[in-house]
């Protein structure tokens, strides 16, 4: 329920409260790092649907992501339809493509070497729905929004998590320029295409390169 604060002028509701022990917390972290740990990137997937409504609430909760000023400027458009993903694949290989045969360094091709990526994207394709995120600008209808790359990667990343908490497998692909996804979505000239994300089941034979993650004490600075 809103309430007035007599300090502010606008409404407010009271800020939540987590009554959670320290052990509790302890446990609850150490196991989501431990779940999170074992999230991989996907490019084998078996055409089994996902259910629509599993799909929905991880979309729920990636909308719950704080963005600027909290005008949440973004939109998640899932894609089901074998037409679309197939033009969809067509249009993201013309652009990697040109990506691996002409843009890219020789240093950024040897850096994904280890990860035996190139312009052949099947997955898009197989894979039973694909979640195209939108950034969402100034438009008609739409305010100004801020901080737009910021909110929609922390979007992004409330919707991995989420989707990996379902079990789902998930790729992150952004061929570069992306502009033909909203081409072929029919999206206005406001929303721009951030990242392609297909989702589904891991194949039965899938595998994933042999690579690790930096330990702890590299990425994190106490002071």
């Amino acid at each position: 329920m809103s309430t007035t604060d007599l300090s502010s002028p606008y409404p407010t509701v009271a800020a939540p409260h987590f009554d959670i022990s320290v052990e509790e917390s302890r446990r609850r972290v150490a196991e989501f790092a431990e779940w999170m740990a074992r999230r991989r990137t996907i490019r084998d997937f078996t055409d089994e649907p996902v259910p629509m409504d599993v799909i929905e609430s991880a979309v729920a909760a990636a909308a719950t992501a704080p963005s600027g000023a909290n005008i949440q400027p973004w939109r998640f458009v899932v894609v089901t339809d074998p037409a679309l993903k197939e033009q969809i694949r067509v249009g993201a290989e013309e652009e990697e493509r040109e990506f691996y045969q002409r843009r890219a360094s020789e240093e950024w091709l040897a850096a994904l070497a280890p990860l035996g990526t190139d312009h052949d994207k099947p997955f898009l394709v197989t894979a039973p729905a694909l979640i195209v995120v939108f950034e969402v600008h100034k438009g008609v209808d739409e305010p100004r929004p801020y901080y737009v790359k910021e909110s929609v990667g922390i979007a992004v990343g409330f919707l991995l998590a989420a989707l990996h908490s379902a079990g789902l497998a998930t790729l992150t692909h952004t061929p570069s320029p992306m502009k033909f996804l909203g081409e072929i979505l029919g999206r206005p000239a406001n929303e721009r295409p951030y990242v392609l994300i297909p989702v589904g089941y891991p194949a039965p034979d899938a595998r994933v390169p042999d690579i690790s993650r930096k330990p702890l004490g590299e990425v994190l600075v106490r002071r």
